[in-house]
């Protein structure tokens, strides 16, 4: 796996970009460092992983487990220490379910993605974050 980056501007603005897509991502840093809001940033890109990466197994195993998902989504807020490096310490994860979905499928399906399949949750959790998530069904 590979990846690019290069800077865009004179200041911290960056445009990264995989072999395995024809996107963009833009990346800019903070205020206080020169950042001038053009991209996210490195932090929020790693909650982003977090979010796509246990996202896509968990759609993956509903429909596998025939639930009808009309609509899907997940918001992410991390804790970080205040002493450097500001590393995440705790990570909680909201996801919102809405269609005829069983409680305890999207629990099992739910915890088969975070904990078992998503190999971001496993480098953050290795380095000591703790993660966790919580399930809502709206019918």
């Amino acid at each position: 796996m590979k990846v690019e980056l290069k800077r865009v501007n004179d200041a911290v603005h960056f445009e990264a970009s995989a072999p395995s897509s024809i996107v963009k991502v833009h990346i800019d840093g903070s205020p206080e460092i020169g950042g001038q809001g053009l991209g996210v940033r490195p932090m929020e890109m790693v909650l982003m992983a977090l979010a796509s990466c246990s996202s896509l197994d968990l759609v993956s195993i509903l429909n596998k487990q025939k639930q009808d998902l009309k609509d899907f989504s997940v918001s992410v807020v991390g804790e970080r220490r205040e002493q450097l490096p500001p590393i995440f310490t705790k990570i909680h994860m909201y996801f919102t379910l809405t269609g005829d979905i069983d409680p305890a499928k999207a629990d099992r399906a739910a915890d088969l993605a975070v904990k078992k399949y998503c190999s971001v949750h496993d480098m953050l959790a290795a380095g000591g974050v703790d993660i966790t998530y919580s399930i809502e069904i709206v019918k």
